[in-house]
């Protein structure tokens, strides 16, 4: 499973990025938003391949957009609390009160809340952010 989830969840965005990178400085504009999760901040229990591959991501991102910071790419990412995805049908009940419980807007964030979040992030308006990790968790990330 670890092999499975680095090379999916971390090993993916930095293909991705490698792909994108080169063409976006040689126009001098590009926009990437890359996807952690609010487990790659806190760890989540039971889950140590993801929180370990989205706390990549994050270094990934943040490393990444230093590099280009002065050729007209903007990196950054998102880090998602609980969406309501078709994913959260493998989980129970149980285990969704509990993480609903943590965030207090008391709420899972629907797709297109995370959506609006990453089109801004991709805008001409945004133009001195880069490297940054926004948290869209419905209050639960303050730190």
């Amino acid at each position: 499973e670890w092999r499975q989830v680095i090379d999916i969840d971390l090993s993916g965005v930095f293909y991705g990025c490698r792909a994108a990178v080169p063409t976006m400085t040689e126009r001098g504009y590009g926009r990437i938003v890359n996807i952690a999760s609010i487990a790659g901040k806190e760890g989540n229990p039971n889950a140590v391949p993801y929180s370990a591959a989205k706390a990549g991501v994050i270094g990934l991102t943040k490393a990444l957009a230093k590099e280009v910071a002065t050729k007209g790419v903007l990196i950054n990412a998102v880090a998602p609390a609980v969406i309501e995805t078709p994913i959260l049908a493998q989980v129970s009940e149980e285990h969704i009160r509990y993480m609903t419980s943590r965030i207090p807007m008391g709420r899972v964030g629907q797709p297109r809340e995370v959506a609006a979040l990453v089109a801004f992030l991709c805008s001409e308006e945004l133009s001195f952010s880069t490297g940054a990790v926004y948290d869209i968790s419905g209050g639960r990330a303050t730190y």
